[in-house]
């Protein structure tokens, strides 16, 4: 890749850089497929975020929550020089330490809140801040990016962004009220198998696009049992939903390549699960019968299958499974009238290919890897983060606002993403019965045509 295409990413707007290939999007309720319609009815239209740039500005950060993905993301945002102000985090250990994280980078000691749960209103309250950053458990999300925005500051929240319709929706009505962003961290949509694969697609070599599949299945038994991270809080939700806990790293790339929200958008949804097995069987084959978690009912099937149809109709299947031995797989799949791509490992079939039915691998398509990792990927890779994702991730956000582009990825895309969770809960409840998506866009992804995200010749 010459030097020239690697310097047109630090100067594209958001639809050149989609043409160049990379992301076109980038508490417990059920909500039936009737409430999703009256919350999309009730909602008062207002004016869209929809292409809307940020105010170009070198963002000064504050993060909430610095356990371990906090503290990863962190360190990210250090070696993308990125200025932190403000740390927040109840355990003060961990606050002081992503504190002193900071400053041997040179930069002042940022200010640190720790003083409850609710210490981050101090935090969003600050003047001084553009960016919150929000890593901690999911049922703190929505309360804590509507913070955010209603004072004044752009949120960016880890996945998913929310677990109910009516939360997706708070967080459509607060961004396009307080006239700031809210991004899902979706870090899955930068991978560079993912934005390779979207140059490919874009660039016609699937052809017509009809499938795709995504899935989140990952042995995560022993950090759920666990007395620290996540084990704190994570386990509890398999007490209380029966459905996709955590749709978003496998559906986000997909929705990309189908162009979700640009084109074309998510309709209705069916959804059912296995029956739950796995954590029964972990428990009894670690945990002393006289531990109280021997007390807990768990509910969530070990395998949930949901089944998107697209306003275009074209299928996605989303998968989700954490209860059982078996390795990371994200399948990151997606197919066209020209051949496919699979992932886990990464492989292609094209119509006509030489080898006959053979899969082929993604080495003879390296001239298709994205500019942001032939620009950034050895850095990426040096920090990891997921095989360097989360860096590129971020220093994409942060190179948008620094150079005052639109998000690749908005609000829109954050509530359409984290929709299918609630919704499986709710088709599952009722014998897989369809659940309709609300239209977070009120209509708009019928205006972004597929010429916005052409390929760039």
């Amino acid at each position: 890749m010459t030097q020239a295409i690697q310097d047109v990413t630090s100067a594209i707007s958001r639809r050149g850089f989609i043409r160049l290939g990379t992301m076109s999007a980038v508490s417990v309720g059920l909500a039936s497929s009737t409430n999703s319609i009256e919350a999309q009815d009730n909602q008062t239209a207002q004016s869209t975020m929809i292409d809307v740039p940020f105010n170009r500005v070198d963002p000064k950060i504050g993060i909430i929550g610095v356990g371990g993905r906090g503290t990863s993301l962190l360190t990210n945002l250090l070696a993308a020089d990125a200025h932190v102000t403000a740390i927040c985090d109840v355990v003060q250990e961990k606050a002081v330490h992503a504190q002193a994280l900071v400053t041997k980078t040179g930069q002042k000691p940022p200010t640190v809140y720790t003083d409850g749960d609710h210490a981050f209103e101090k935090l969003v309250s600050r003047d001084d801040l553009d960016l919150v950053i929000i890593a901690t458990p999911w049922k703190w999300h929505v309360e804590m990016a509507v913070a955010a925005m209603e004072h004044g500051k752009h949120a960016a929240v880890e996945v998913p962004a929310a677990g109910t319709i009516e939360d997706c929706w708070k967080l459509v009505d607060t961004s396009e009220r307080t006239r700031k962003h809210c991004m899902m961290l979706e870090n899955c949509c930068y991978g560079y198998n993912e934005t390779l694969v979207l140059r490919m697609i874009r660039q016609g070599l699937f052809g017509d696009l009809l499938y795709g599949s995504g899935a989140y299945i990952h042995d995560l038994r022993e950090e759920l049992f666990s007395d620290h991270g996540e084990g704190l809080w994570r386990r509890t939700v398999h007490t209380e939903r029966q459905g996709n806990l955590y749709p978003t790293h496998g559906l986000g790339p997909v929705a990309n390549y189908m162009g979700i929200q640009r084109g074309d958008r998510f309709d209705y949804l069916v959804s059912m699960s296995t029956p739950q097995r796995g954590l029964d069987v972990y428990r009894k084959a670690h945990v002393p019968p006289s531990d109280p978690r021997w007390s807990e009912h768990y509910v969530t099937g070990d395998m949930n299958t949901s089944l998107i149809k697209t306003a275009n109709g074209l299928t996605i299947t989303v998968m989700h499974d954490v209860s059982n031995p078996h390795p990371y797989d994200r399948v990151n799949t997606i197919a066209g009238t020209k051949g496919v791509f699979a992932d886990y490992p990464p492989r292609v079939y094209f119509d006509g290919q030489a080898g006959g039915e053979q899969w082929g691998g993604i080495d003879a398509y390296k001239e298709y890897q994205h500019p942001l990792w032939t620009k950034e990927g050895e850095i990426a890779k040096k920090l990891g983060g997921h095989g360097g994702m989360d860096y590129i991730l971020l220093y994409r956000l942060l190179q948008c606002m620094r150079e005052g582009l639109v998000p690749d990825m908005d609000v829109y895309d954050a509530a359409a993403w984290s929709a299918p969770s609630p919704l499986s809960l709710s088709s599952v409840q009722n014998g897989s019965a369809p659940q309709k998506f609300p239209d977070f866009t009120r209509g708009n992804w019928q205006k972004r045509s597929a010429s916005q995200i052409a390929t760039q010749s």
